[in-house]
């Protein structure tokens, strides 16, 4: 049962509470320094080695995460730097042997990946950590890591698009020298390989330019046929059973609304239903088996909050000796050694610091780690609890979502933020501890996370129900959630702020400017303004996803399409936007170029709106450098309390007042021409 988790963090916080500016009802809620909230974590992503000698984790330096190691046995202030990236890391993990971390990163947010590798034992070099090597030294490519050996731990199984940027071709990657070594060359639209227990290529998936994807069974060079889905479909393969023979994959095919595990004898073509939610009312969540048995140990749902299913007794005693010592948090395992039985186990909660334990099944030993952010542990008692709560929207349709209360409030006629997530297939909100949630409630405002049509998790009815329907009813879903809580008495109608990264500035727009009365202000972090341009631009390896985005949006080479897209597009209806407005871009973003902000800036600019811009050079689809993140929210929280009259930190680190003023852009400065057909 093996995680790559991603973790950032470590930085020593202060506490730097300030006088109370307002008082509400009866309790007085302080000013949390917004460093608690999106400044450095003090420690986080703690894995353990293989065999459980030493723990790795994530620390600052020199103002970045990088990794540190060390014994377990040690103090976390014998721990060693491996690392000094100065770009935080998307993700490291151990070789099966336990010789060599990897981890991936890319260069200023442009998603250009490359996989490196450090040994922990290593001595420091000049630069005070150990060197690491670029085992995948290429410009301009985003490696994907398919599968870490666990038969020979010195092999990766990578694909790399460096021939063809559109599609990956598949290598053999050798840890100790970096020699890379191609397995499969990929001409035929190849999307997925799959490998089975004996690691080897069982599997592989080929996209359509429609959209279809066919999986086909690997023998040899023959390649057959074996299961297909449309572009509104979904499946993939989650395991093997443990004799190899058959595939445990997860599917919505056909008459199959909510995702379900199935069982597959590739040989025979058969499937078999094993399980879908009891509950019937979300898709199949995760799959958990064990490297040793391979025997399934749980099966996951999430709905408000996730509930395990566990099909292994031992494992199941384990968890609820957890729950037991930490009544009314969430118990999840983080990390395990290769023998499974020592862990790290992750506490947390929606009002709570994580905390971090390190776990002995068979003897109990349960000792504490690392709080990943102990200042904030210390004010818990100001953070607020996250509510689920669910409304109808436009149609009639039901939308879920997430309800924060600033603490101390009555609940009534109160300032609001409409927080709105990515995406928007797939990515959904999730009870639990939300930085951005906590911020804002503590500012004064409550906060409605609302998982909209097109969120993932509620089957494929909801999913596919978002299709051209951007700016229309996926807006209707943010829009009736505004209207729930007016109706509820809940927010005060005229001050309601819509707020949200990627799909979600997309949204902030589209609120701004196709329901101009319903908002006071919006924050748009990364978010597209034309549609056209947006499709125009994607990655090159983005080719295989491409029908799906015209699925979602309108096809720009119809005439029907360029209409749906004219009218989605908050561009074009940039006069209609009478509200102020702050966006905030990364110049390096693959996804969502500069030229959507830049595009809108210009268009309010000459229309005499109020417009502010905040554009970092060293950030892609969002701010991952702490002191960039401590920029924005700084003039996030003061551009919401002039307009809202929500609470706001004065004082900010000279640093972090230095790189504002870097990132704000004079609006106009700003230009944008349009490319000629």
């Amino acid at each position: 049962m093996k995680k790559t988790i991603l973790h950032l963090a470590l930085f020593i916080l202060t506490v730097n509470v300030a006088v109370a500016q307002t008082k509400t009802n009866k309790t007085e809620t302080p000013i949390l320094d917004r460093e608690l909230f999106f400044g450095n974590p003090e420690i986080t992503g703690g894995q353990l080695s293989p065999d459980g000698k030493f723990i790795s984790f994530m620390k600052e330096y020199e103002g970045i995460m990088n990794i540190w190691v060390k014994k377990i046995d040690e103090p976390f202030e014998k721990a060693r730097p491996l690392t000094n990236s100065k770009r935080p890391m998307q993700g490291y993990f151990w070789s099966y042997d336990g010789k060599y971390i990897l981890y991936i990163k890319d260069e200023n947010g442009d998603e250009n990946i490359n996989i490196f590798a450090v040994d922990p034992i290593a001595s420091a070099e000049a630069n005070k950590v150990p060197v690491s090597r670029n085992l995948t030294p290429l410009k301009g490519i985003a490696a994907r890591i398919n599968l870490v050996s666990k038969k020979n731990p010195d092999l990766m199984m990578v694909s790399l698009n460096e021939r063809d940027k559109a599609w990956h071709d598949l290598y053999q990657l050798k840890i100790s020298t970096g020699e890379l070594t191609k397995i499969y060359e990929n001409k035929e639209r190849v999307t997925g390989f799959t490998f089975d227990w004996d690691e080897n290529l069982r599997v592989l998936s080929k996209t359509d330019d429609k959209g279809t994807t066919t999986a086909y069974k690997k023998e040899g060079d023959k390649l057959t046929p074996i299961y297909e889905t449309s572009v509104t479909e979904q499946a993939y393969i989650a395991s093997w059973t443990p004799d190899n023979k058959q595939a445990y994959f997860v599917s919505n095919k056909g008459d199959l609304n909510l995702s379900t595990l199935l069982l597959m004898d590739l040989g025979t073509q058969k499937i078999t239903k094993i399980e879908s939610d009891p509950k019937n009312k979300v898709d199949f969540g995760g799959l958990s088996t064990s490297d040793i048995t391979h025997k399934i140990i749980f099966t996951s749902y999430t709905d408000d909050k996730t509930t395990y299913y566990w099909k292994d007794k031992n494992w199941e005693s384990s968890y609820k000796f957890l729950q037991s010592k930490f009544p009314g948090r969430e118990v999840s395992f983080q990390s395990l050694t290769k023998d499974e039985k020592k862990l790290l186990v992750t506490i947390s909660g929606d009002k709570y610091a994580a905390e971090v334990y390190f776990f002995n099944i068979d003897t109990k030993e349960l000792l504490l780690q690392y709080v990943s952010r102990p200042a904030l542990k210390k004010v818990e008692q100001y953070l607020a609890a996250m509510t689920p709560i669910k409304y109808k929207s436009s149609d009639g349709l039901e939308i879920s979502g997430y309800l924060t209360f600033p603490v101390g409030s009555n609940g009534k006629n109160l300032p609001v933020i409409m927080l709105i997530h990515g995406g928007p297939k797939g990515p959904r909100d999730n009870w639990g501890y939300n930085s951005t949630a906590q911020f804002l409630a503590n500012r004064g405002y409550a906060v409605l996370q609302p998982n909209f049509r097109a969120s993932g998790g509620y089957g494929k009815k909801f999913l596919n129900a978002g299709d051209l329907q951007w700016g229309k009813l996926m807006q209707d879903d943010i829009t009736w959630g505004v209207k729930y809580l007016i109706a509820q008495g809940i927010a005060n109608k005229d001050k309601v702020a819509i707020m949200g990264g990627s799909y979600g500035g997309y949204a902030t727009l589209a609120g701004l400017a196709f329901t101009p009365d319903l908002y006071a202000c919006g924050v748009d972090i990364v978010g597209p303004s034309n549609l056209f341009t947006l499709i125009e631009s994607i990655p090159a390896y983005w080719e295989a996803a491409r029908a799906s985005l015209y699925g979602m949006v309108g096809d720009p080479k119809t005439e029907e399409g360029k209409k749906r897209m004219q009218e989605a597009s908050p561009l074009f209806s940039a006069d209609k936007i009478v509200k102020p407005l702050l966006i905030i871009q990364g110049a390096n973003d693959p996804r969502v170029k500069k030229a959507e902000a830049d595009q809108i800036v210009v268009a309010l600019r000459e229309k005499g709106k109020q417009v502010s811009y905040l554009l970092a050079d060293d950030e892609g689809h969002g701010f991952r450098k702490p002191v960039n993140s401590m920029a924005m929210y700084a003039e996030t929280e003061k551009f919401l309390a002039g307009i809202l009259g929500g609470k706001y930190q004065q004082d900010m680190p000279e640093n972090i007042a230095k790189r504002l003023k870097e990132i704000t852009v004079d609006i106009n400065m700003v230009t944008y021409e349009s490319k000629k057909e």
